[in-house]
């Protein structure tokens, strides 16, 4: 850039030198074009010449900067898009007493785009963020309408040992916690118990309970802070979302603390948190569960429990417990079977619950692109499937998923 400017300033210093020392006969004069001629002088259009020469080699020079910033970010998504047809379950899988059938966008994992950026800073520090969108496949439409970058938006900080400091909007601690431990590795979002009930993406409850945007959602939590302190093996995460009502700090807030140990392909995971709602009502909640990973197979073992003071002495107490193993019969192919036991407690309400068993198969054509297909069974315990409805559910799905 150095030499550019040099050479681009050198031709300039050239023509102030010539206009200081006349190299014409006097009588030459004559024929230059006067002050107020409209014919442009060589002087000028060497100028122009020159100056358009300079503004395209410093643009071009320029360039490789430009390229080096924007591999700061990374745009990624997944499409998981597929047919699935079910008796007894309705495409949100709330008990009903009839059949469907339809195209379903996220049966395998929820179908998402998003941006994240990565540039490193001195001291083997990084600035890190990411803003995440959930979208239905099928109809182009956002999971969440009322939020846009629904499933993420947070910046932070990472030193060079991964641990790490964000802000905004987050994962709870419950749903970090089963990452590792969930039978069915997360798959399955809107069906997996652990997902829904055990991390509180949908666990029927008519309150909202941490500052979340969502009603009935504790999955994501906003105006969150969370750091993460990671060693060669254990892993230690704190997290505080604030409820920013005014006059009181307590309502809508979260707080939780999680841990995890990897060590010999096994891990251990576990968390506890506790939602206020918008009346101070806590809502306090834990996991825990044991993964193993040994040669093509994959064993795990999950338990949750959630109990929720909704006032006037009322309350919900939900238990999730599961088991699950991963057969890998190829590099390309794998089985996974899990079962899935939810019991449910209601202030003057009798108790109940249900039992899912889930198989589960995928295929990966390439690094990206996966063919699966699922089948699921679901036992509702003691009524909890409601007057009117079948005591048995059943489902069928086959798709295809495309990472980017």
């Amino acid at each position: 850039m150095n030499a550019i400017l040099t050479a681009c300033l050198w031709p300039a210093r050239s023509i102030q030198r010539a206009r200081r020392r006349p190299q014409f006969p006097l009588e030459c004069v004559k024929t230059r074009p006067s002050e107020h001629s409209s014919l442009p002088t060589t002087e000028s259009v060497l100028k122009k010449e020159f100056g358009a020469l300079c503004a395209v080699l410093i643009a071009t020079s320029a360039l490789p900067a430009a390229a080096q910033q924007a591999r700061d970010f990374t745009v990624y998504g997944v499409m998981d898009l597929g047919v699935r047809r079910s008796s007894g379950l309705s495409a949100d899988h709330a008990p009903i007493g009839t059949s469907q059938s339809g195209v379903t966008s996220g049966i395998n994992d929820t179908s998402r785009w998003g941006v994240r950026g990565v540039t490193p800073l001195s001291g083997g520090l990084s600035t890190i963020w990411e803003l995440e969108s959930g979208i239905n496949a099928d109809t182009g439409t956002q999971t969440h309408g009322g939020k846009y970058f629904d499933r993420g938006s947070w910046i932070g900080l990472r030193d060079s040992t991964g641990s790490l400091l964000t802000v905004g909007r987050q994962t709870s601690l419950l749903a970090d916690s089963l990452t590792s431990i969930d039978p069915l590795q997360k798959r399955l979002p809107d069906l997996n118990p652990n997902l829904t009930i055990g991390a509180l993406s949908q666990p029927g409850l008519t309150s909202q309970y941490g500052n979340t945007g969502l009603a009935g959602n504790a999955y994501w939590l906003d105006n969150a802070v969370k750091f993460t302190s990671q060693s060669t093996s254990f892993r230690t995460s704190a997290m505080y979302s604030f409820g920013e009502q005014a006059g009181d700090r307590k309502p809508l807030s979260s707080t939780g603390l999680a841990m995890s140990v990897e060590d010999r392909g096994a891990t251990l995971s576990g968390a506890y948190q506790t939602f206020k709602d918008a009346e101070g009502h806590a809502l306090k909640a834990w996991t825990a569960g044991l993964a193993y990973q040994s040669g093509n197979t994959r064993l795990a073992a999950s338990a949750t429990h959630s109990k929720a003071d909704q006032g006037d002495f009322a309350s919900t107490t939900q238990r999730v417990y599961s088991l699950g193993a991963t057969l890998s019969t190829t590099t390309k192919a794998d089985w996974t079977l899990a079962y899935y036991k939810v019991a449910r407690e209601r202030s003057q309400y009798a108790d109940d619950g249900f039992g899912r068993f889930v198989a589960f198969y995928e295929y990966k054509i390439s690094y990206r692109t996966k063919l699966y297909a699922e089948f699921d069974l679901t036992n509702w315990d003691d009524g909890y499937q409601g007057p009117g409805n079948k005591s048995r559910a059943t489902g069928f799905g086959v798709g295809m998923q495309y990472r980017f």
